[in-house]
């Protein structure tokens, strides 16, 4: 009898991605309604759909392209970094069309890091991050923010060794929602130039902020060009998730590297897409805040109805194992129990999956600030929560990622039959330069 051949210890290290669990809990559980991961619930530009009607009549529409990209969707990400980041490519800087802000990830990491480099990330962190950074065969080092999720630049520059290439910061962060401000991605960016390493910063969110929150993109730093690396994505804004379109801002002297990467595993971004991109970024900005200003009125109608649930109560009962790392600390594998909470039709997602699985101190909780939120009648026993909804009429639910809260396109569709259970995604970050309620 062959003898089972092992897989890689480096690769069985990493944490098991957590949405394709979540996916599974959810199939297996009819009815499940899951706010854990971040996806728009609209499609793309009409015109964005044209234009992958169009391709394919011209036979070149058939063959390998530029590695970096075609070059007139370079062409036009590098005028919207200009208007839209205050990014203006030169010498210092280049752009690299990529399947996804996740590759570009891959691409950075790779490209910045030998197997047991460090890569400083902030918890909770964003987990295709730490997966990412395992399989590079480097080391994620977790560090704390405070307690509002926001940047702590002198515990980053505690963190930073011998062996750190790179500090990584997003947004507004993946998982907390938190908006980082202006002066703190200017302290970690100009530590990175001070200390010799990269600041890679993740902006796939970059419009999905509220109530006067403002975007900052640390690539429009002087200077910033020759340590900065910006990741980019059109599945959020744009609605294109399936698409797998992004792009990455990098100092010139890392493209050789990148394209080696990205050729071996890619080759090309699919042109299809990048056509499709091409026609989505001529309807502009204006397409995505659309939708966001409907997003903000289900925000506030979310948070409304919470806050008529007097009786919310938290369940700290069956947390996960791997509570986090302490600040500068090596970040842990989650362990993901094969947890439901019957009879709930809500999945919730362990913050141990970020790196970040302490509990809130002690006080007053609210629908804001736990992990897993139910109603409960005295003795125990669950009670139906009211129906949420945004008009009478009857629809499936569909759910948008709301960052700082819940997911939700039209509320949810709940059975005022059933007992139910609800989830936040993180606790609440509740300062002026962050969304807010």
């Amino acid at each position: 009898m062959m003898r089972a051949m092992p897989e890689s210890p480096r690769v069985h290290g990493v944490q098991a991605p957590v949405i394709p669990i979540l996916g599974r809990w959810i199939r297996e559980t009819p009815g499940t309604i899951s706010l854990g991961q971040g996806v728009v619930s609209y499609g793309p530009p009409p015109a964005a759909l044209d234009a992958a009607r169009r391709f394919g009549a011209d036979p070149a529409d058939h063959l390998y392209g530029p590695v970096e990209g075609d070059p007139e969707l370079v062409e036009a990400l590098t005028g919207k970094l200009a208007v839209d980041n205050g990014i203006r490519l030169g010498t210092e800087s280049r752009l690299v069309v990529t399947a996804g802000a996740n590759m570009a990830f891959m691409n950075a990491v790779l490209a910045t890091a030998d197997p047991g480099d460090e890569v400083i990330l902030q918890a909770p962190y964003y987990f295709n991050h730490e997966m990412a950074v395992g399989i590079a065969g480097c080391r994620a080092v977790a560090v704390a923010t405070d307690g509002q999720y926001q940047l702590v630049p002198e515990r980053i520059a505690e963190a930073v060794t011998s062996r750190t290439r790179a500090v990584v910061t997003i947004s507004p962060n993946n998982p907390s929602g938190a908006v980082y401000p202006e002066a703190a991605l200017r302290a970690v960016n100009e530590l990175c130039a001070v200390r010799g390493i990269y600041h890679i910063h993740d902006e796939a969110y970059e419009y999905f902020v509220y109530d006067g929150a403002r975007h900052f993109s640390p690539g429009s730093m002087d200077a910033a060009g020759s340590h900065t690396i910006s990741l980019f994505s059109m599945s959020k804004s744009y609605g294109m998730a399936s698409w797998r379109i992004g792009y990455m801002v990098l100092p010139s002297h890392l493209v050789e590297a990148v394209n080696k990467i990205q050729d071996t595993v890619l080759i090309c971004p699919a042109r299809v897409s990048q056509r499709s991109a091409l026609a989505a970024l001529g309807e502009g900005r204006s397409y995505c805040d659309t939708h966001v200003t409907r997003l903000a009125g289900v925000r506030r109608a979310v948070y409304a109805r919470l806050a008529e649930i007097a009786d919310a109560r938290l369940d700290d009962g069956g947390r996960a194992p791997g509570t986090g790392a302490p600040r500068g600390g090596r970040a842990r594998r989650g362990v993901w129990p094969d947890r439901r909470v019957p009879p709930a039709r809500v999945v919730w997602r362990p913050r141990s999956g970020h790196g970040r699985g302490r509990p809130r101190p002690s006080g007053r909780r609210s629908a804001r600030d736990c992990r897993l939120i139910s109603t409960a009648r005295p003795g125990g026993a669950e009670a139906p929560l009211p129906q949420l909804r945004v008009s009478a009429e009857r629809r499936a639910p569909r759910f948008d990622y709301v960052p700082n809260g819940f997911s939700s396109d039209g509320l949810w569709g709940v059975n005022n039959s059933a007992p139910f259970s609800v989830i936040s995604m993180s606790s609440s970050t509740r300062t002026p330069n962050s969304p807010r309620m």
